[in-house]
């Protein structure tokens, strides 16, 4: 696909050029519609005459409607955008963006989407429409035990994984770690119920304290309650999780101060499972929670890293340090671009 989309740009670089600018004025008004001629032009930071000589197109081929309360797509629109998603990666340059940045982080996989989830949080949902499609094809036949972390990114893409994720496979969704204590829809144990009633698979739940003292962790440990969710837990061949910034974390998760005086002291840019790191990769802090911890991952086969935005650059080039190599990272343009801002090859 990439080396045909190559000679199509040196025979006719304007015809790229349109369909790229047409897919996102689409892709837009789908995420923002109904939306004006204004609004969408300053987020495409398009002119207004511009933007009117496309959308005037657009309607010609009933493709969107314009009414007084904005543009929406038509249901021919969606089955065009439906079916640019599946060319654009490669009509904007991800395929070499993905290897870079596979390399750059010493990770086999990377995947990108169009957008910058810090101000588009639609493309949240993207990230968990390209999960859908990857579980989907990779998977094996038969019983999965997938474990899934919490956070506003997991609830996003938990909305968006189908019922072929379990054709042919029997789904289980086990919570990554305990952890009660932030709110209740973006706990672990929520986004394992949202995913498997969105797939038909099923769910375990582990309530457990997100913090405990070392005291009561050893015995818990062994709770029968416990014990044969974190069993499950042990067995999962697919991990899925997001990576946070230290400090934003630290606030949902109403940390002690001198805890939040110690992250700032050692600099903490990132949080995963947990673990708190500084921009080298080296944990300054860690919670000690029951579950999976990062040393598991290693001998997991599928694990999945989800995050976004250009504002995570910096957590994710830390967390990275202590990712295995089989790392799937599912990102969005803003954050590639700002990792691979001043990188050499």
């Amino acid at each position: 696909m990439q080396n045909d989309l190559t000679w199509i740009e040196q025979l006719a670089p304007d015809f790229l050029t349109t369909i790229r600018q047409r897919y996102l004025i689409l892709q837009r008004i789908h995420w923002l519609g109904p939306v004006g001629r204004r609004t969408l032009a300053q987020e495409l930071e398009l002119s207004e005459r511009v933007l009117r000589t496309e959308t005037d197109l657009l309607k010609a081929s009933g493709l969107i409607l314009s009414s007084k309360s904005g543009m929406v797509l038509t249901e021919g629109g969606q089955e065009v955008l439906t079916k640019l998603d599946g060319i654009m990666s490669s009509l904007m340059g991800f395929p070499q963006k993905e290897k870079q940045l596979s390399k750059l982080l010493g990770i086999d996989h990377v995947l990108i989407v169009s957008g910058n989830s810090d101000q588009q949080p639609q493309v949240l949902h993207r990230l968990g429409q390209l999960l859908n499609s990857t579980l989907s094809m990779l998977l094996p036949d038969g019983r999965n035990v997938i474990a899934a972390m919490g956070g506003t990114t997991m609830a996003a893409v938990a909305q968006e994984l189908t019922p072929v994720l379990s054709r042919d496979r029997q789904l289980l969704f086990v919570p990554a770690r305990g952890g009660v204590g932030e709110r209740v829809d973006i706990q672990a144990n929520a986004i394992c119920s949202q995913m498997a009633q969105n797939t038909g698979g099923e769910h375990r739940s582990l309530y457990v304290p997100e913090n405990v003292s070392e005291q009561t962790y050893e015995p818990l440990l062994k709770e029968p309650s416990i014990k044969p969710v974190l069993d499950l837990i042990a067995s999962a061949n697919v991990v899925v999780h997001s990576i946070g910034g230290a400090m934003t974390m630290a606030s949902r998760r109403h940390m002690p101060t001198e805890v939040v005086t110690k992250l700032q002291q050692d600099h903490a840019v990132a949080e995963a499972f947990g673990y708190f790191f500084d921009e080298d990769g080296q944990v300054v802090y860690k919670i000690p929670r029951i579950g999976l911890q990062i040393r598991d991952l290693t001998e997991i086969p599928y694990v999945f890293a989800i995050a976004a935005g250009a504002n995570k650059a910096k957590a994710v080039q830390a967390y990275m340090h202590n990712a295995p190599h089989q790392t799937w990272f599912i990102t969005d343009e803003a954050a590639a671009n700002s990792l691979l801002k001043g990188a050499t090859f």
